[in-house]
């Protein structure tokens, strides 16, 4: 990864901020992308070296903000998305607009972001998308986040092969310790991620690290397209 420039879209908190951390350590040049650039730039100046690190505002389910996002970033050689605002809903209360939130936030801008940063990947470089362990294991009420996760990795199949030799590839974690769960869970987190670590073979629940780890391989390995990577302690066999 040593000086490579990696794009992480949604770089601003949770599992983004420590795929930031961990490119920055492998001595990448990281641009960081989100909503707001006043979280990005918190992001930055608490980076061990943060000075130079860019951040670049942009809503990636809107097609101008991603055509502009790559004429300011530029060329680059690997680019992760992060980005997720999922509804947890009863089927039978489900609100449209918040299902088209869903879909939007991690599949349509997964589709964004392939239409306009293939011309700008360099040779050897990758898109690695994050989905998760509920396309497998679902929740009640996530009938939607189910859904887009394995949509997601259906879309990669089928870029991996349309924009090769680009690779494309996705990485599923389990549960990991973020900001989300303040709203998913709310007082009753720490209860459910106890329970949940109890299960695990691994005897814990993710940390952003866990992650970032993953992805960074994957970006690292030139033989791997078309690709799921779990990252998730085990919990698809519990």
């Amino acid at each position: 990864m040593q000086g490579k420039r990696i794009i992480v879209v949604g770089g601003g908190s949770g599992i983004g901020k420590g795929i930031v951390r961990a490119a920055q350590q492998a001595d990448a040049d990281v641009v960081l992308v989100g909503r707001s650039i006043e979280r990005l730039e918190e992001v930055i100046a608490d980076l061990p070296r943060g000075a130079g690190t860019r951040a670049i505002a942009a809503d990636v389910t809107n097609e101008a903000d991603v055509v502009r996002l790559f004429d300011e970033a530029g060329s680059f050689d690997h680019l992760v998305s992060t980005v997720a605002d999922l509804a947890y809903q009863p089927v039978r209360e489900f609100d449209l607009a918040a299902a088209r939130r869903s879909v939007d936030s991690k599949l349509m801008s997964a589709l964004l972001l392939a239409k306009h940063g293939c011309a700008r990947a360099r040779p050897g470089g990758s898109l690695t998308f994050l989905s998760g362990i509920a396309a497998y294991r679902p929740l009640t009420r996530g009938a939607m986040v189910a859904a887009v996760n394995g949509a997601l990795a259906s879309l990669a199949y089928a870029l991996a092969l349309e924009l090769a030799p680009l690779r494309v590839n996705v990485v599923s974690p389990g549960w990991v310790d973020t900001p989300i769960w303040d709203v998913v869970a709310g007082e009753k987190k720490h209860q459910m991620q106890a329970q949940m670590a109890d299960r695990l073979p691994v005897g814990r629940i993710g940390q952003p690290d866990d992650i970032a780890q993953a992805v960074l391989s994957v970006m690292a390995n030139g033989f791997m397209t078309g690709t799921v990577v779990h990252v998730d302690g085990g919990q698809r066999l519990v």
